[in-house]
């Protein structure tokens, strides 16, 4: 009887965790192109790369100068395109995000 319990509680586990090893690997990512209207220097991208990159659920972060945005590829279920506007916000980074179809414009600083 002792080892039918063992036997079953041991099944019971294995299932559970093969369980939450498949909800884990069925978090999904999705990257949102933000436009940073006051990033004016490389120490503003130095300041978003300190900060952001290092927000939950971020898991890659580009800035590009030239046309005024940040590329987030995060963890939707850590966060979402509205937390990390936020998060813009508490570096004094003004961001709004890009829709997909939606081009940034190059900025040339003559």
């Amino acid at each position: 009887m002792k080892q039918i319990l063992v036997i079953m509680f041991c099944a019971i586990c294995a299932i559970s965790s093969a369980s939450a090893q498949e909800t884990k690997k069925k978090s999904k990512k999705e990257t949102t192109t933000f436009l940073i209207e006051n990033m004016k220097c490389e120490n503003c991208i130095k300041k978003i790369e300190k900060n952001i990159a290092f927000e939950k659920g971020v898991t890659d972060l580009t800035c590009d100068l030239s046309t005024l945005t940040a590329t987030v590829t995060y963890r939707t279920d850590k966060t979402d395109e509205k937390k990390l506007i936020t998060a813009f916000e508490k570096i004094d980074m003004k961001a709004k995000a890009l829709k997909k179809e939606e081009k940034p414009e190059v900025k040339h600083n003559d």
